[in-house]
């Protein structure tokens, strides 16, 4: 490896942090709760709101009003579930 290939590793390691860092901005001001299940959210691609309880240990209802605040910053998505249409299905859209 050449020096010059270093420093392009080295760039495009800050370039690829920063954008990573520019990608939780809108969780950044929101509860502890709401980051948790971003983050499980972010290890797990898609959870049902038991899922996130059971991922996170956190209450349902701690739960429901993390996914709510997720919901009104935009940066979690909700479908219904095919198997079983009373759940819903969590996705992070960040």
């Amino acid at each position: 490896m050449n020096e010059e290939e270093v420093h392009m590793s080295t760039t495009d390691a800050v370039v690829t942090e920063e954008n990573a860092t520019d990608r939780w901005n809108d969780v950044r001001d929101l509860p502890p709760s709401a980051k948790l299940v971003a983050k499980v959210l972010d290890y797990n691609e898609t959870l049902t709101q038991s899922e996130l309880a059971e991922e996170t240990l956190l209450p349902p209802r701690t739960v429901r009003y993390a996914l709510s605040r997720l919901e009104e910053e935009g940066v979690v998505d909700s479908r219904f579930s095919f198997s079983d249409a009373r759940k819903r299905l969590y996705t992070l859209s960040l």
